[in-house]
């Protein structure tokens, strides 16, 4: 029985703990390590989203759970509340650093950050390292392995997550009506993926299937696919058995996006979008457009996070017509289907002394097992059986399957950032978005200098300051090489005899 919390069902907590009210020794329960008391003080656990109330009616299991957290808190002296700071990223990391640049000691205080944004701070020494704590069982099965290894540089560990599996991401949706009527029997597609034949080819050729101009007036009706392109991008270079970024033999990141895989995958995606997909009209329509597109019936299939198919009151809840879901499919030189994820990662600020940093992370790690004899093995579907309109083999073999270990991906690229920045639109190249006019390779030329100093600041061989100085400098030198290219031409222009 897995015992594990999920990080979004997690209940705010305050209550109030009077000191020295040490709780006993419960059959079942962890055995209390002595010498841990918190003096009733409050740790705060900050994610960068809300956290519901406790059940004013709690069921059986809710009221176990509650109960199992109230032990913690008496056993060990610590009122533990969940308080939200910032957002998404980017907004949540200038208040981590307001934190830290405090070095208030006396504030207890943990954050849950998304893992596209760990990099910097990981590079810069913001977090404390968990792999010496002595307290936790590292063979624990609850642990995402995914998750630690990836928050994992040199012989330290710089964050965790209790929750075994990953939450699954980037998928197919297809429109069942829409194959319907064109002869397409959508049950084939399910049986593709579970006998391992939903490939490239296999998809492209349905996607060429259902793109049509009814009509004839060359104005297309039905597209064969739309969505995120950049999601199928990144998601399609992992299925082909490619990566951005890995580590060397010497522990250090370095550039993979060199390889046939990525290529590979950078070219089909480009090509199949180029002749089958609904793009954003830019800046006229919002990067989400595609929702409004895939549930009015004009395109057949769409890349999209699960969520906005799988979660509760999203964007795929009021479509009219019915959906199903499958996995990215395989490239050739790829070996089974994957979830490119991004996970939530709890982190402890480096500003504590080694024991309240050991006692805070095992307070942290206790705090989201699930309580003892309460069995959430299948906790994860919650309604998704109703909002798929029992559409079964969605949640069992598309949804189960990509919530397994052995299909979830970190992408190494968001070391260096949000992975839309580093990979899509910044100041130094469009390398995903460029592939629909460039080759890989010639983009790949144009953002290496650039991935390079990045890999090196995260590696420690180069200063934020100095790379953005080299940054600065190679735009300049840029600059003067095309004015200097534009006045040859110019010049050209004007020597060339007059016809």
């Amino acid at each position: 029985m897995k015992k594990l919390v999920s990080l979004l069902m997690v209940l705010v907590l305050a209550a109030c703990i009077l000191p020295g009210a040490f709780a006993e020794e419960q059959e079942g329960y962890p055995a209390v390590v002595e010498g841990i008391d918190f003096g009733g003080k409050t740790l705060y656990i900050s994610p960068f989203y809300a956290q519901d109330p406790r059940s004013e009616d709690p069921d059986e299991d809710q009221q176990a759970q509650y109960d199992y957290w109230d032990w913690i808190m008496s056993t060990y002296n610590v009122n533990v509340v969940y308080e939200q700071v910032g957002t998404w990223g980017d907004n949540q990391l200038p208040e981590i650093q307001n934190f830290l640049s405090k070095g208030d000691t006396n504030e207890l205080r943990m954050f849950i950050v998304p893992s596209g944004f760990v990099g910097n701070p990981i590079a810069n020494g913001w977090y404390a390292d968990w792999k010496n704590n002595e307290l936790i069982d590292w063979s624990d099965e609850n642990f995402n392995k995914v998750d630690v290894d990836f928050m994992t540089k040199g012989d330290k560990i710089y964050g965790i997550s209790i929750q075994s599996s990953s939450e699954p991401r980037a998928c197919v949706f297809f429109n069942k009506k829409l194959l319907e009527d064109a002869g397409i029997n959508w049950e084939e597609i399910y049986d593709m993926q579970k006998d391992g034949t939903w490939t490239w080819e296999a998809f492209e050729k349905l996607v060429a299937q259902m793109h049509k101009d009814n009509d004839a007036d060359g104005v297309i009706d039905i597209y064969g696919v739309t969505g995120a392109f950049s999601d199928l991008q990144i998601n399609a270079v992992f299925a082909n058995g490619g990566s951005f970024f890995d580590f060397d033999e010497n522990g250090k990141l370095v550039i993979t996006a060199g390889s046939d895989n990525v290529s590979e995958a950078l070219t089909w995606t480009a090509d199949l979008w180029k002749a089958y997909g609904r793009a954003q009209n830019w800046p006229d329509e919002e990067w989400n457009f595609f929702v409004d597109i895939f549930k009015s019936g004009k395109a057949a299939f769409c890349i999209h996070q699960t969520y906005g198919g799988f979660n509760e009151k999203t964007d795929f809840t009021d479509m009219q017509d019915p959906w199903g879901c499958v996995a990215i499919p395989k490239g050739p030189r790829g070996d089974k289907y994957i979830s490119v994820v991004n996970d939530n990662i709890a982190v402890v600020p480096s500003i504590y002394d080694e024991k309240t940093t050991r006692d805070i992370e095992y307070i942290y790690y206790l705090w989201t097992h699930t309580a003892p004899g309460v069995d959430d093995d299948e906790a994860w579907i919650g309604k998704k059986y109703e909002i798929c309109r029992g559409d079964t083999r969605a949640v069992d073999e598309t949804y189960a399957m990509l919530r397994d270990p052995e299909h979830a991906v970190m992408d190494k690229s968001t070391y260096l950032g949000d992975a839309n920045t580093v990979l899509g639109t910044n100041d130094y190249g469009n390398y995903l978005w460029g592939a629909l006019w460039s080759t890989p390779a010639a983009l790949l030329e144009g953002v290496t200098p650039a991935w390079e100093g990045m890999c090196a600041v995260f590696n420690g061989d180069l200063t934020q300051e100095d790379f953005n100085k080299q940054m600065e400098e190679k735009k300049a030198a840029d600059a003067a090489a095309a004015e200097a290219a534009a006045a040859e031409e110019a010049a050209a222009a004007e020597e060339k005899p007059a016809e």
